[in-house]
């Protein structure tokens, strides 16, 4: 049996950091949306165990590699291990914070699941997928979410569906970097949904993230001349809501060439499921 499968790229709405906990964990309160915009997997059955990753990623060893530590995870506890061959078509780019490796670890869990006849439910994936990252039980439950915690403790949102431009500046921003550093805002006051649905909010990476690396600061500026422009959670992707897939062209008609960017449509039921 041969499937490709959908890992879609996310999108934060807006981002505060409430507190820090004892652990060293950040306490968080986010909206996540998915967008149409996604990585394709291609997962084949093997005769044997083995789980074989076909596309490595450069830079990325193997044992560090979420989608292999997804396969693991699952293979683990199964009374009956099966093997698997993996392809992946990477689109979403690393360090951007549209949840690339989390997005494909959530979407090898999915497919595992059910290639390999395990027959958990969402609830139980996503129990084991946070162990790999907090944002990946977003990407297993599919749903455009109010989240707070460390951004596992999820709640559906319905939000505008609008085109997206996604520019993509040529860095790769550090999460553990960012959150480490000395001048991130830790003591945001806590918001509610109806708040934000009002408009509040705003990315409070953003201002560490664009003193560190000024091509996001660019992005930003770049962009707003069109619409109000965000950095995604700690970056380094910059995105604006416009009214159109047309105007969403438009736009990035206009971006120097040596600035990438695509353009997607927000979606509150995520990609994945449309072919599951």
């Amino acid at each position: 049996m041969n499937k490709t499968w959908l890992a879609p790229a996310k999108i934060n709405r807006f981002l505060h950091i409430t507190g820090q906990r004892e652990d060293g964990y950040h306490e968080l309160q986010t909206v996540f949306q998915f967008l149409n915009y996604a990585d394709e997997l291609n997962f084949a059955l093997r005769d044997d165990i083995d789980i074989v990753l076909e596309t490595p990623l450069e830079g990325v060893a193997e044992e560090n590699n979420l989608v292999v530590r997804a396969a693991r995870l699952l293979q683990n506890i199964s009374t009956r291990p099966k093997g698997i061959s993996i392809r992946i078509n990477k689109k979403l780019p690393m360090g951007g914070g549209l949840g690339g490796g989390s997005s494909n670890a959530a979407t090898t869990l999915v497919a595992l699941n059910q290639l390999w006849n395990m027959n958990l439910d969402l609830g139980e994936l996503a129990r084991l997928g946070v162990k790999l990252g907090a944002d990946i039980p977003v990407f297993i439950h599919g749903y455009a979410a109010w989240a707070e915690g460390v951004g596992e403790d999820l709640s559906p949102v319905q939000l505008d569906e609008p085109w997206y431009v996604v520019l993509i500046p040529q860095v790769s921003v550090s999460t553990a970097e960012i959150f480490a550093s000395d001048a991130l805002k830790r003591d945001c006051s806590p918001l509610d949904i109806t708040r934000f649905l009002a408009g509040e909010g705003h990315n409070v990476c953003e201002d560490v993230v664009c003193r560190q690396y000024p091509q996001v600061a660019e992005a930003i500026q770049w962009l707003s001349q069109f619409a109000t422009a965000r950095m995604t959670g700690t970056g380094a992707c910059v995105f604006a809501p416009v009214d159109s897939e047309s105007e969403a062209q438009k736009i990035l008609d206009q971006k120097a060439q040596n600035l990438q960017g695509f353009y997607a449509q927000g979606c509150n039921i995520s990609p994945l499921y449309s072919v599951v």
